[in-house]
C-alpha cells in the first residue's frame, strides 16, 4: 500500500467490515427482538451492513452514506437489487442529520463501523477528517489539556448517533473499541438518556480487521422512559448468555455491581486529592539520568555536572511494580507549578546551562501543556512530591498493589506521572496508610470499578473515590488492630494534609 494511502486509511479508519462479522451483527440485533422500520448506516464504505440489513431485516428501509465517492458507487451496486435500499454521498462531520432523518420512520436501527482512531491520531497525520472542535464533558485544567482531553472519533461519532435517538424508539448497534463503548454508555447514563437494555459482544478484532485492540458490539435499545443502568457483557456474537455485566452506580461506572453495592459505603462523597501522580515532563532523554562509572549520565551519553539539589531519585512505573530501588535520577526544574525554572539561573546555574544547552530538544515536546509555560517546565509536581515518605501505585498494571515508598541516601524519591501516591511525613503514617490500601475491603472496593483493559485502568480518580476515614472505621469495627491507631493518633503530629488529618482524628474530634 502506498504511503499516502495508508495515510488516509488511518485518517479515515479505512477498515471494511467483513461480510460475515456484518451478518453475524444483525442477527445478533435480531435476536433482541427488535425490529426496525429504518436502517441508518451513516458510514457504510462499501456496503457490507447494508446488504447483511437487507437480508435480517427484509421490511425496513435501508439508508447508507458515505463521503468516499467510490465506495458509494461500490455500496450503490451492492443493493441494487433492493428496492427498499439507496445510499447517498455525505461527510458525517457536515451533515445536516437532523434535516437526514427527519422524515424516516422509526423504530430506527443506527448500525456500522465508524472509525477506530483518535483526534490525536488524526492531527499527527495532518488530518482533517475530525468533529468540530469543542469540550463537550466540560473538562477542566490539566484533564482538558492532557490525555483527558484526547477521545476516539468513533466516540464523538457514536454519541451523536444515540443523540438522533434521544426522543425516537429505536437501537444502536455499532463496531467499537471496548474502552469506547464503556465510554459512550457512561455518558448515555449520566446524561439520563432513555436506554431500554444495554450489551456488548466481544469479537476478534485481530481475525477480522488485523488489529489487537479489544474490540466488541455495542448495542443499545432506546425507548421513551427507558432507564436500564446496567449492560450484559457476551463473550462472542452467537452467544445467547452473558458471562459478566457492568453498570453505572451514584453517577460512576462500576465493573461488579454485587462487589461494589456490597462495599458502597466506602466511596467518598466528596471530591478529593488525595492521591498524587508522579512528575511528567515528556523528554526523558533530557531530564532523566543514570550513573555509569560513577559518573551521571543522560541518554545522549553526555556526563553533566549538575548541582545535587535539582536532582532526585526516580522510580518509573516498572520499578514501582517490581518493587525495585531507584535506578535512575531526574531533573526537577521547579518545586511548585507557580514557580518558574528561570529561577535555575542564579540557584543552580550548572543546571541551568544543562538544560539550555538541550533547548530544541525540550521545546520538541508535543503536548500542549507546556504551551504557554516558562522553558523547561514540567507537570505533577508541589510539595507533595517532596514528601519522605509513599503509598505508591502502578498504574499501568492490571493489579492493585500497594508499595511503601521512602527516602533514598536522605533524598525524597520521585515517581512518573504513570505511578500514583499518597504523600506521608513518617514512616509510622506510611505504614499505617500502606496498611489500609492493601486491605480486602479497599482492593475489593476499587476493583469493582476497575476496568482491567484499560490503557491505565487504575486513576487518580478511581483511587480518590475510596473514603480512607470510612475504611479506618470499617477496619476497626471488624478487629483489625492495625487500623485502630488511625483513628486514635493525633492528626496534628502526623498528618501530611487536611484530607489526612481527619484519618488520624481520634473519634468525634473534628480538625479545625
Amino acid at each position: 500500500m502506498k504511503p499516502d494511502e495508508t495515510k488516509r486509511r488511518i485518517e479515515f479508519g479505512d477498515f471494511q467490515t467483513p461480510t460475515h462479522l456484518a451478518n453475524a451483527v444483525c442477527r445478533a440485533v435480531a435476536r433482541h427482538g427488535f425490529l426496525p422500520a429504518t436502517v441508518v448506516e451513516p458510514t457504510c464504505g462499501r456496503g457490507s451492513f447494508l446488504v447483511a440489513a437487507t437480508s435480517a431485516f427484509p421490511g425496513a428501509a435501508v439508508r447508507g452514506y458515505e463521503c468516499n465517492p467510490a465506495y458509494v458507487d461500490a455500496a450503490r451496486r451492492c443493493v441494487s437489487a433492493h428496492g427498499h435500499a439507496n445510499v447517498a454521498q455525505r461527510d458525517f462531520f457536515q451533515c445536516d442529520w437532523d434535516a437526514e432523518l427527519e422524515a424516516l420512520s422509526a423504530p430506527m436501527l443506527v448500525l456500522g463501523n465508524p472509525p477506530w482512531v483518535s483526534n490525536a491520531a488524526v492531527g499527527s497525520l495532518g488530518g482533517s477528517n475530525l468533529p468540530a472542535k469543542s469540550n463537550v464533558d466540560g473538562l477542566r485544567g490539566i484533564d482538558a489539556l492532557t490525555g483527558s482531553a484526547n477521545f476516539d472519533i468513533s466516540e464523538w461519532m457514536i454519541r451523536e448517533n444515540i443523540r438522533w435517538l434521544r426522543r425516537r424508539t429505536g437501537a444502536i448497534a455499532v463496531l467499537c473499541k471496548t474502552s469506547v463503548a464503556r465510554k459512550v454508555l457512561a455518558y448515555a447514563w449520566s446524561s439520563g438518556l432513555p436506554i431500554s437494555r444495554a450489551a456488548i459482544y466481544d469479537i476478534d478484532s485481530q481475525r477480522d480487521f488485523g488489529v489487537s485492540v479489544d474490540a466488541c458490539l455495542l448495542y443499545a435499545g432506546f425507548a421513551p422512559g427507558g432507564q436500564a443502568l446496567r449492560c450484559d457483557v457476551y463473550d462472542s456474537l452467537d452467544a445467547v448468555a452473558p458471562h459478566s455485566s457492568f453498570g453505572m452506580r451514584d453517577g460512576v461506572l462500576v465493573s461488579d455491581l454485587q462487589a461494589y453495592e456490597r462495599l458502597a459505603n466506602l466511596r467518598s462523597a466528596a471530591v478529593s486529592s488525595r492521591w498524587r501522580s508522579g512528575l511528567k515532563h515528556d523528554c526523558r532523554r533530557v531530564f532523566e539520568f543514570f550513573f555509569r562509572d560513577g559518573e551521571l549520565t543522560n541518554d545522549f551519553g553526555e556526563k553533566p555536572v549538575i548541582e545535587p539539589e535539582v536532582l532526585f531519585p526516580l522510580l518509573k512505573s516498572s520499578d514501582v511494580a517490581k518493587s525495585r530501588a531507584a535506578r535512575k535520577f531526574v531533573l526537577v526544574p521547579h518545586r511548585t507549578m507557580a514557580e518558574s525554572p528561570l529561577r535555575l539561573r542564579e540557584t543552580a546555574p550548572n543546571a541551568w546551562r544543562y538544560l539550555v544547552s538541550h533547548r530544541e530538544a525540550v521545546e520538541r515536546r508535543a503536548s500542549s501543556i507546556y504551551r504557554k509555560r516558562p522553558p523547561f517546565s514540567i507537570f505533577g509536581v508541589g510539595p507533595y512530591s517532596f514528601a519522605p515518605w509513599k503509598v505508591a501505585i502502578a498504574a499501568l498494571y492490571k493489579e492493585i498493589r500497594f508499595e511503601k515508598i521512602g527516602p533514598a541516601n536522605g533524598r525524597p524519591v520521585m515517581l512518573d506521572d504513570t505511578c500514583y501516591f499518597l504523600p506521608c511525613k513518617s514512616e509510622a503514617e506510611c505504614d499505617l496508610l500502606h496498611r489500609m490500601a492493601s486491605s480486602r475491603p479497599a482492593i475489593e472496593f476499587w476493583s469493582s470499578m476497575a476496568f482491567w483493559d484499560a490503557k491505565r485502568p487504575v486513576t487518580a480518580k478511581l483511587l480518590n473515590r475510596l473514603d480512607l476515614g470510612e475504611l479506618a472505621k470499617m477496619l476497626c469495627r471488624r478487629g483489625d488492630e492495625r487500623a485502630a491507631p488511625l483513628l486514635a493518633k493525633q492528626y496534628a503530629a502526623t498528618a501530611w494534609n487536611a484530607d489526612q488529618a481527619e484519618l488520624f482524628a481520634p473519634p468525634g474530634l473534628v480538625p479545625p
